[in-house]
């Protein structure tokens, strides 16, 4: 099956339709054990976009951060965060929702159409949206959301790597790998591990037994 780049299809559509400042929104994290989610809103400049941008998964740690620099500096970027603590609060879906509006919000202009990854909306947006299933394979503005999240991500967790060593955050960044899972048994809980998620809940109930 031939794999198919993302390109302004979605974006062109909504700007005929009336809209003037059409963003991709997508999101990273929803499945490790430790660290927060994060979300990323991207407005694409249509005469200003870096070459080669694609679904972050796609990409080579290089490449993600060459586009992440060539993003920032000719795009209107906003990002947002929700902690460990809000997806036990709140569940890891209303989390990641949380984290879009953020990212929305942090925008320099307020958009007017926004273009979302996924099946499902966030309530209370601020404007019309529409959800792409793997936008981030089929939009450019959700593809560039992608790695602006991703990168953002991984460089929080490689941070606190160094606070928290031994889990190895730098090279999992908090996914359930054999070397994480096994850390959690010899070390411990962190501050920074979702304690709703079924691993880590499983050994606090083992912990309290």
């Amino acid at each position: 099956m031939t794999r198919t780049a993302p390109d302004f299809t979605f974006e062109t559509t909504a700007l005929d339709a009336g809209g003037t400042r059409v963003a991709g929104v997508d999101e990273v994290g929803r499945g490790p054990l430790a660290g927060p989610v994060t979300a990323a809103a991207v407005w694409l400049d249509p005469t200003a976009m870096p070459d080669g941008l694609q679904d972050s998964k796609r990409l080579g740690v290089a490449a993600r951060e060459s586009l992440f620099e060539q993003i920032m500096a000719c795009a209107d970027v906003g990002i947002g965060h929700a902690s460990p603590a809000e997806i036990d609060a709140i569940n890891i879906l209303q989390a990641s929702f949380l984290a879009m509006r953020r990212a929305i919000a942090a925008l320099r202009v307020p958009p007017d159409h926004l273009l979302i990854d996924g099946n499902r909306l966030p309530a209370d947006l601020p404007c019309p949206a529409q959800a792409i299933v793997k936008g981030d394979a089929r939009s450019l503005s959700i593809a560039a959301a992608s790695i602006i999240a991703k990168v953002t991500r991984d460089r929080i967790m490689a941070n606190l790597a160094r606070r928290y060593p031994g889990y190895g955050w730098e090279t999992n960044a908090g996914y359930p790998t054999r070397c994480h899972k096994n850390a959690i048994a010899d070390l411990g809980l962190t501050p920074e591990h979702r304690r709703s998620f079924k691993p880590v809940r499983n050994i606090l109930s083992s912990d309290s037994t």
